[in-house]
C-alpha cells in the first residue's frame, strides 16, 4: 500500500500495463508510469520517485474484524462491478505464463512458491509462507536487524516485528543472545530475550467468530528475560513489560518469481532442521540460507 502523494501532488491512478505479472500504474496528473511492487516511477516527468509505503497488514477476516469490530470495509462502485476481479483471479492468474522463473529445488523455490518479503537495513530476505505456518514464531535476521515473524491465532495471518524488547534507544536483539534469562534492568535499558510461541493452537477455531473475538487479543508469545506474555499485535498484555509494544516490520506476500526479480541479492530462510551442517542453528538462533 502507498501514499499516492508525490512532492505535494495528491496522484491518481489507473491499470495501464502487466509487466511479468507486476503491474505498472499510470497516474492521470503527469502521466507518468509506477511500479506496483517498488512505488518507483520508472518513467515520465516523475521517474526516479518513489512512494512512501503505508504500513499495513494482510489478515484474514474474520481476524481483522475481531480486531477491528468498529472498522469499515470498502465497497464495489456498482457501475464498475463487471470489470472487478472474480472470485477465482489467484486460481486463474496462476495459470498465466511468466517470464522469469528463478525456480530452485534445492530450496523447494517454484516461481510461484508464496513469500513472506521483508526489507531492512538494506538487505532483502524472503520467508516461505507455507514454512512460517509451520513453525509459527520465526526468530531471525533481515542484513543486522533481528525480527520475529509471529502466526495470529487464526492460523493464517502474519505479523513481524523488530525482536527486541523497548526499553532504551540502545535496543540489545533478542535473537542474538539466547542466554539473556535473569537479566532485569528495566524499565531503564532494553533486554535481550528469546521469544516462544505458548498460543495452544490444537484448540484453534479460526472459522468460529465468537471464538476469534475472545482469541484477538490474547497472549500468542512469552519473552524469556521478563515472562511477558505478548499478543499478536506485538504488545505485552501481563508481565513487567506490560502496555508496552514491539516495533513493527513491514511485511509483502508475494510470489517468489517476483520478489526474486526486484530483489536480486535477496537471502532465503531455512528453518534450522533443514540447514546444512555448516550452517545448522542452535535452538533460538536464526537459520541462514
Amino acid at each position: 500500500m502507498w501514499n499516492r502523494t508525490s512532492g505535494g501532488l495528491a496522484l491518481t491512478f489507473h491499470l495501464a500495463g502487466i509487466n511479468n505479472q507486476n503491474f505498472l500504474m499510470r497516474d492521470d496528473q503527469t502521466g507518468s508510469y509506477w511500479q506496483q511492487i517498488t512505488g518507483a516511477a520508472v518513467s515520465g516527468p516523475l521517474a526516479g520517485r518513489h512512494l512512501v509505503l503505508v504500513s499495513s497488514d494482510e489478515l484474514s477476516f474474520g481476524l481483522w474484524s475481531a480486531e477491528e469490530p468498529g472498522g469499515t470495509i470498502l465497497e464495489g462502485v456498482a457501475k464498475y462491478t463487471s470489470k472487478y476481479a472474480k472470485k477465482d483471479w489467484e486460481k486463474e492468474i496462476a495459470k498465466e505464463p511468466i517470464v522469469l522463473s528463478f525456480a530452485d529445488p534445492a530450496r523447494k523455490l517454484e516461481p510461484r512458491t508464496v513469500m513472506l518479503g521483508i526489507r531492512a537495513d538494506g538487505a532483502s530476505r524472503a520467508y516461505r509462507y507455507d514454512e512460517v505456518l509451520k513453525e509459527k514464531l520465526v526468530l531471525d535476521h533481515v542484513g543486522s536487524e533481528a525480527v520475529l515473524l509471529v502466526v495470529g491465532p487464526d492460523g493464517q495471518s502474519v505479523r513481524a516485528f523488530q525482536d527486541r524488547i523497548p526499553g532504551s534507544a540502545s535496543a540489545a536483539p533478542a535473537a542474538v543472545a539466547a542466554g539473556a534469562a535473569g537479566q532485569d534492568n528495566l524499565p531503564g535499558g532494553d533486554v535481550s530475550s528469546p521469544f516462544y510461541r505458548t498460543f495452544d493452537d490444537a484448540q484453534a477455531h479460526p472459522t468460529d467468530a465468537a471464538w476469534l473475538k475472545q482469541s484477538a487479543s490474547a497472549p500468542v508469545m512469552m519473552d524469556e528475560a521478563t515472562t511477558s506474555a505478548w499478543n499478536f499485535e506485538g504488545c505485552a498484555i501481563t508481565g513487567k513489560m506490560a502496555g508496552r509494544c514491539l516495533e513493527p516490520v513491514d511485511v509483502l506476500k508475494d510470489y517468489w518469481f517476483d520478489w526474486r526479480n526486484y530483489n536480486p541479492k535477496t537471502t532465503v530462510y531455512a528453518r534450522p532442521a533443514e540447514a546444512t551442517p555448516a550452517t545448522t542453528a542452535k535452538p533460538g538462533q536464526p537459520g541462514h540460507s
